[in-house]
């Protein structure tokens, strides 16, 4: 396992880029709304991208085919990698927009879940659970902890809340590629793997369930459900492991 470690020079790259994902955000608050299409929300997203001078990560990103689009938008019991379309947002839908930036060779990736006029009270509160789990999570991203305490934070939080864990889709590093060593897993004991170093980046991501963990994958070879058809929720910053304290959320929205 090769974690690199970054500099000043490149983590103000990795600022930039989640600069830039964290304004498509703010923009999506007012976009994220009933009779849009999610081709219209990765358009805005794309366009704006592009707009600020940067570049677009998961489109072309290879797979069982290149990735079509600018972002990921996964819709109820779509849990990642919903390609955009013709669909159209409907009163009470939750949906989760991942978006990833490269700016000068580095990149920025967050995902968040919106909510589509009137939830419900189920929704509501997976998607307050798993909010709640990333944050949770971030207090254990720190110089000197072990990787898994991460792992353990969201896996403890959200079961103990009554939620699943999704176990086949992972936290990861990230960096001048937008999958990098370390792969974090979002279960497992606390005290293991290795110790934090400041300079490392991290994308923190929980994606939690009100249902089972399982998952099976759709047709078009990318977008992820839940087997039970339970609703999904997806929270992501991409941070940096500082000196001393917390962490720094390099995807602040505002």
């Amino acid at each position: 396992m090769a974690v690199t470690l970054k500099n000043k020079a490149e983590l103000d790259k990795m600022r930039h880029a989640g600069r830039i994902v964290g304004d498509c955000h703010v923009l999506l608050r007012d976009a994220v709304r009933r009779g849009v299409t999610t081709s219209q929300l990765d358009r805005l997203v794309h366009d704006y991208i592009v707009k600020q001078g940067g570049v677009p990560s998961f489109l072309g990103y290879p797979g069982p085919t290149p990735y079509p689009a600018a972002t990921c938008i996964s819709i109820n019991d779509e849990i990642v990698h919903g390609i955009p379309g013709p669909r159209k947002l409907r009163d009470g839908d939750i949906v989760s927009i991942d978006i990833g930036v490269i700016w000068e060779g580095y990149h920025g990736d967050s995902a968040w879940t919106y909510a589509v006029g009137t939830v419900s009270p189920a929704a509501r509160q997976l998607m307050e659970v798993t909010e709640q789990t990333l944050y949770h999570a971030l207090e254990f991203a720190c110089a000197g902890a072990r990787l898994s305490d991460i792992s353990h934070a969201i896996q403890s939080y959200a079961e103990e809340r009554g939620c699943g864990v999704i176990r086949k889709y992972i936290s990861h590093g990230v960096g001048r590629a937008l999958h990098e060593d370390p792969q974090i897993r979002n279960y497992g004991e606390p005290g293991k793997g290795m110790r934090l170093q400041p300079g490392m980046t991290f994308a923190i991501e929980p994606m939690i369930t009100n249902g089972h963990y399982d998952t099976r994958e759709l047709a078009d070879g990318w977008t992820v459900v839940t087997l039970d058809g339970s609703l999904a929720a997806h929270f992501e910053h991409t941070i940096a492991i500082t000196q001393s304290g917390g962490p720094e959320i390099l995807t602040l929205q505002d």
